[in-house]
C-alpha cells in the first residue's frame, strides 16, 4: 500500500479528513493501479482529471470515474467547490483473488488468479495560501498565454496596434511642437528684422538647436510602460537605462543577462528586475514559477515512489 490512509485512526464518531470515493472488486490487481494512482496524489482535482485523461493505462479510466465521482459527494454533500479540491490521498487495496486453471500438458493444470482490488480516493479543500497560488496560476495561464494559435496572433496584432498608435501619438505631438516653435521664430525674426545680421544668425543657430534636441525626444519616446517595472525598447531597440532583463512577449518568458538566450533573444519589453517579470506572468526558461514549482515537485515525488 502506497500513500496514508487518512480515513482510519479517527478517535471521535464521524471524525475524517476529506470527502472519499470507493470502487470496489475492480477487475484490476492493486499493484497497477497504485503506478497510476502515485501520479495524481497532491494534484488539484482539474490536473489530475487531465493527467488521468491522457494516462496511457487502463485503470486509469477506472480511477478517473472515482475521483469524479469523490468531487461529486464533496460537492453535493459537503457543500464544496470542485475549483478548490485537491487528491489528499488515494490508495488502492487487494480484493478476492478469483482462482482459475489452465490445462497443461500430460494430464497436469496451472493455477490462473485473477486480481480484484479496492480504489480509494480522498478529496479535501485546499488551504488558503495554496487557492491564492492556484488560482494566481490559473489567473496569470489565461492573461498571458492565449490557449489557440489564432488568439495567440489576435493578442500579437493588438500590442503591434497598441504599439504603433503610441508612437504616432508622440510623433504628432512633436510635429506639434515644432509647429509652435516655428510659428514663434518667424515672429522673432519679424521683430528682429532691425537688428544686426550677427544677432539674426545667433537666434538661427538657437533655433537649430531647440529642433535636434526636440527630435532626439521624439526618438526616444515608445509609449507607456505595458507593466509595473517595465520600459519598451528605445527606437534602435536598445535597453532603457536601469532595465536589463529582457521580456518577450509571444513566448511569455524573460531572460536574465548572462543566460543562455539573452543575446538572440528579441525583446518586445524591459524588466528592471526578475519579480518584476514574474508578476507580469512572464516565467523563466526551463523553470516556473512558485505555483507550478509546488505542482512540479509533487509530480517529481510521485516519479520517485514509482521507480522504488
Amino acid at each position: 500500500m502506497t500513500g496514508p490512509k487518512l480515513n482510519e485512526g479517527a478517535t471521535i464518531v464521524g471524525e475524517r479528513s476529506g470527502t472519499k470515493a470507493t470502487a470496489k472488486y475492480v477487475r484490476s490487481s492493486a499493484r497497477k493501479a497504485r503506478v497510476v494512482l502515485d501520479l495524481i496524489r497532491g494534484l488539484d482535482v482539474r490536473r489530475a482529471d487531465e493527467v488521468l485523461q491522457f494516462t496511457d493505462r487502463g485503470i486509469a479510466r477506472d480511477i478517473r470515474k472515482v475521483l469524479a465521482s469523490a468531487v461529486a459527494n464533496a460537492a453535493n454533500n459537503d457543500g464544496q467547490d470542485p475549483d478548490e479540491l485537491y487528491v489528499i490521498a488515494c490508495f488502492a487495496d487487494e480484493g478476492p483473488t478469483l482462482k482459475r486453471f489452465r490445462p497443461r500438458a500430460r494430464g497436469r493444470a496451472s493455477r490462473i488468479r485473477k486480481r480484484t482490488c479496492h480504489i480509494t480516493v480522498i478529496v479535501a479543500r485546499m488551504s488558503d495560501e495554496r487557492l491564492a497560488v492556484v488560482q494566481a496560476r490559473q489567473a496569470g495561464g489565461a492573461a498571458g498565454r492565449p490557449s489557440s494559435s489564432a488568439a495567440s496572433r489576435q493578442a500579437r496584432v493588438e500590442r503591434s496596434r497598441q504599439r504603433a498608435q503610441a508612437a504616432k501619438e508622440g510623433v504628432d505631438a512633436i510635429e506639434a511642437d515644432e509647429t509652435v516653435q516655428d510659428a514663434d521664430d518667424l515672429a522673432a525674426e519679424a521683430d528682429a528684422t532691425a537688428e544686426v545680421d550677427e544677432a539674426v544668425e545667433t537666434d538661427e543657430a538657437a533655433d537649430t538647436d531647440v529642433e535636434a534636441e526636440t527630435a532626439e525626444v521624439g526618438d526616444d519616446t515608445a509609449g507607456d510602460a505595458p507593466y509595473p517595472g517595465s520600459a519598451l525598447p528605445q527606437a534602435d531597440g536598445s535597453a532603457p537605462e536601469g532595465f536589463t532583463i529582457k521580456g518577450n512577449a509571444d513566448s511569455m518568458l524573460y531572460h536574465e543577462p548572462g543566460s543562455r538566450y539573452y543575446d538572440i533573444t528579441q525583446a518586445e519589453v524591459y524588466f528592471d528586475s526578475a519579480d518584476s517579470a514574474e508578476a507580469a506572468g512572464f516565467g523563466k526558461p526551463g523553470g516556473s514559477t512558485a505555483a507550478s514549482s509546488e505542482t512540479s515537485d509533487d509530480a517529481a515525488a510521485g516519479d520517485d515512489e514509482e521507480t522504488k
